[in-house]
């Protein structure tokens, strides 16, 4: 009986990157649950919103993870932060180009699972009832 090589792929040609670590890092951060729905809630809210407001939009968000979301987009550039200085100091955060050039993709997404929730759901319980 011959043995086989076993099989390698170059980890570049997954992603058709020079630095697929770096694709996976930005992937998983723009793929969180909380990035994709504050992302989608801002541009609903005209790209532009205050923090209460979207906290108000984004289901079942707490207001600190609201703030380390937003501070995270802030640092990859995806949305901007401007403080008026009033009593009390009034916050606003504001998609940049960057941001909004994600939001094509990332309603596709949603898209999808939205389409597709039901028939994932019904797999995962056929799955989860064969291993019983």
């Amino acid at each position: 009986m011959a043995l086989t090589a076993p099989r390698t792929l170059d980890p570049t040609a997954i992603c058709r990157s020079s630095d697929p670590l770096a694709v996976r890092e930005l992937l998983s951060k723009i793929g969180d649950k909380w990035t994709i729905f504050v992302m989608l809630s801002l541009d609903l809210l005209g790209g532009r919103a205050r923090f209460s407001e979207l906290e108000r939009a984004v289901p079942g968000i707490s207001q600190r993870m609201l703030a380390v979301t937003l501070r995270s987009l802030e640092r990859d550039g995806l949305v901007t932060r401007e403080v008026f200085p009033e009593v009390p100091p009034r916050v606003e955060y504001e998609m940049t180009e960057l941001g909004r050039s994600l939001l094509a993709p990332t309603q596709g997404l949603v898209d999808w699972a939205k389409a597709h929730w039901e028939k994932v759901r019904a797999m995962q319980s056929l799955y989860d009832s064969a291993g019983e």
